[in-house]
């Protein structure tokens, strides 16, 4: 259990595991913003669901640090941020494609469709973060 959840690890499977514990925390904050904005703000679903999703990705940018992945291939932290965002705005992209053609064009209720793009955004964002930015 102690490697599972406290020791250092390059081991795919456990950083997975935890990326995914941290992709969901990082989702539960994102989905909170996005109906927060959305519904009490009211403010329109893709520009709600672009804000959430930055502040989901700080979350996860720092809970990745001192969680996930303990070797890094970059030195310098800024150039790792702008990489680590970079994916996530891939990402983005992505996840306001994926909620604006079910919401539009399927009529998916924009927090089911946010919940469905959040699987594709998440494997998107393990895999390339994992071998562009961590050893």
């Amino acid at each position: 259990m102690d490697k599972l959840l406290k020791e250092g690890t390059n081991d795919i499977v456990i950083q997975f595991f935890r990326y995914a514990f941290v992709g969901g925390v990082a989702f539960l904050v994102d989905f909170g913003f996005l109906y927060i904005l959305t519904e009490y703000l009211k403010i329109f679903y893709l520009l709600s669901a672009t804000i959430s999703f930055l502040i989901g990705l700080i979350v996860n940018y720092i809970l990745s640090l001192i969680w996930v992945f303990n070797k890094r291939k970059l030195n310098n932290r800024i150039n790792e941020f702008i990489v680590f965002a970079l994916v996530g705005i891939i990402g983005l992209g992505l996840n306001n494609f994926i909620i604006y053609y079910l919401t539009t064009f399927l009529s998916v209720y924009y927090l089911f469709s946010k919940i469905i793009s959040q699987v594709f955004v998440l494997l998107w964002n393990f895999f390339l973060r994992r071998y562009t930015l961590f050893k």
